[in-house]
């Protein structure tokens, strides 16, 4: 339902092209509002069509309705709001993710995450995997999805994130996947796993990122954690090899600048094999260690 004051603002927006707005008007008046890939996205998302339809179908016609619920998530974008929450949805991995704000928005640099956890994980065997903060599922499904003999538990301190990943899983049809309600490793209390894998928050509370773009609009207990950003890192590097096998890894996503301290943190704990790769910008992203066999957790 569009309120009166609202349709009195998009009016001008829609009498430009009434009484039947196409789709070329509609793409050709957002230019100078919205980066173009941006309005492609909305208007697709609000058409319910994909955005190869929009250009091979760029004198079809489009209802003032459609119209005026475009022109709403426009205003929305220009005052900042992610163009993921507007459409609901984020791509990640090989299938797109329900998201809102009760989640972080998935980004590619997480998938070198994935692919460096199932570089890890054999495809022969039953293993038990757990992701940390799984907000979206994002990780969890994606490690569940190519490893179907693998029982994936997603934890996360946030109930209404949880919902939006088990929404997630059931859409993939995906029932190896668990989710726990908690902070980090505390509802995994007494269990052990092969692998354990996280994007945690690692930005420091006062970084001025955290005010600028898409980031205002994110759960902030997901982005800063600490006067350094490594609160989060820290708690789970100390509490892993209790909850690691013998030989087990542990695989923290990071900031660009944090390769070093995370690496420390790891040899710190006991960790073998530590390493930092780098991501397809060639930055530091993830640091991965071993948990020795033989050693005490």
């Amino acid at each position: 339902m569009v309120l009166a004051g609202a349709a009195r603002t998009m009016a001008p927006f829609i009498a430009l092209i009434a009484p039947v707005p196409r789709i070329d008007q509609l793409l050709y008046l957002a230019r100078p509002r919205l980066e173009s890939g941006e309005a492609e996205l909305l208007l697709a998302h609000v058409l319910d069509r994909s955005r190869t339809w929009l250009f091979t179908h760029g004198d079809a016609e489009a209802d003032a309705a459609a119209a005026e619920r475009f022109e709403a998530l426009m205003r929305r974008r220009e005052q900042g709001e992610p163009v993921a929450y507007l459409m609901g949805r984020r791509g990640f991995w090989r299938f797109d993710l329900e998201v809102d704000p009760s989640t972080l928005i998935p980004r590619s640099e997480t998938e070198r995450l994935v692919e460096l956890a199932l570089a890890r994980l054999p495809l022969d065997r039953d293993v038990r995997v757990a992701d940390l903060g799984t907000g979206s599922g994002a990780i969890a499904l994606a490690l569940a999805f190519e490893r179907p003999r693998a029982t994936v538990v997603a934890s996360d301190a946030s109930a209404a994130a949880l919902e939006v990943a088990r929404g997630n899983a059931r859409t993939l049809h995906l029932g190896n996947v668990e989710f726990r309600h908690g902070d980090w490793l505390a509802p995994l209390r007494g269990e052990r796993f092969a692998l354990i894998a996280s994007n945690p928050p690692y930005i420091a509370l006062d970084d001025p990122h955290l005010r600028e773009g898409d980031l205002r609009f994110e759960p902030s207990t997901a982005l800063a954690s600490g006067s350094d950003g490594l609160d989060a890192i820290r708690a789970i590097v100390a509490a892993a090899p209790s909850h690691l096998e013998a030989g087990g890894w542990l695989l923290l996503e990071h900031g660009w600048d944090q390769g070093a301290a995370v690496r420390a943190l790891f040899v710190q704990a006991g960790f073998a094999d530590v390493a930092t790769q780098r991501d397809l910008e060639d930055r530091d992203r993830v640091t991965l260690g071993r948990w020795p066999k033989g050693a005490v957790g």
